[in-house]
């Protein structure tokens, strides 16, 4: 997981330059109307609204643009299109699994710009339910490794309900069941951890690996997938390794 980890922290990097730019701030505010819209506009009681708002304000997103995107969500922008989320999947180069996950207010715009990248890259779309069984629905925390008691953080976790704790070089990543999530991030909270990220993720139950090129050229279509306005994340079932990470560094 090594590799994983560390093209994550690159991704962050990339992603809090973004936010200075700007370019962050309309996939920021989709997620967090789709979580209004589907809990109600207020943090305390939706936790995935919270969890959207907190990941804006990590980002630096104005208030102000927090406060529109919760009221597209609740109806309350009359003038906004309504939003909804869905997953595709599909395949990258050399039979890479992916799934795609959006917010949208126009399929057909979103579809037309999947299959352009998919395609443009030696990918293409896939049938819904090809490429989903062979993943699993998980909670996921990175928290930054440093300064950090591991053995504080491995039994808090998993006193909270984690399956694994991996140490890595930059982050501890835990993996735990979804009904898990809210107790996990309490628990980090009250041994005051604050991780770099914490979302639901669909983790792959088995990994292709790949040479280090051709692992190369999945995590690139990975990346044009997720400069998508529309799209919010991109899973795979690539082995991201170290070597694979530093072709990507240098190219």
């Amino acid at each position: 997981m090594s590799g994983h980890s560390k093209w994550s922290t690159i991704k962050r990097k990339k992603a809090a330059n973004d936010a200075r730019r700007g370019s962050i701030f309309t996939t920021l505010a989709r997620e967090i109307a789709i979580a209004a819209q589907e809990g109600g506009g207020d943090p305390e009681t939706n936790f995935a609204l919270r969890l959207a708002v907190d990941r804006a304000k990590s980002n630096n997103m104005p208030k102000d643009n927090i406060e529109r995107a919760i009221r597209r969500g609740t109806g309350e922008d009359k003038d906004a299109q309504s939003l909804e989320q869905v997953q595709y999947e599909g395949y990258g180069p050399h039979g890479v699994a992916l799934i795609i996950e959006v917010v949208t207010d126009n399929r057909n715009r979103t579809v037309a710009e999947l299959r352009h990248e998919l395609t443009s890259s030696g990918g293409t779309m896939a049938d819904a339910g090809s490429v989903s069984w062979q993943f699993a629905r998980s909670a996921y925390f990175a928290v930054p490794n440093q300064d950090l008691e591991q053995e504080q953080l491995f039994e808090a976790a998993v006193d909270a309900g984690a399956d694994d704790v991996i140490l890595g070089e930059d982050d501890v990543e835990i993996i735990a069941p979804v009904s898990a999530f809210k107790a996990i991030l309490d628990e980090l909270e009250a041994i005051q951890i604050e991780p770099d990220e914490a979302e639901v993720r669909m983790i792959p139950t088995s990994v292709i690996s790949l040479a280090p090129d051709q692992a190369l050229q999945v995590m690139r279509l990975i990346e044009k997938l997720e400069e998508l306005d529309d799209v919010q994340r991109v899973f795979s079932n690539l082995d991201i390794t170290d070597e694979a990470v530093k072709l990507l560094e240098a190219a």
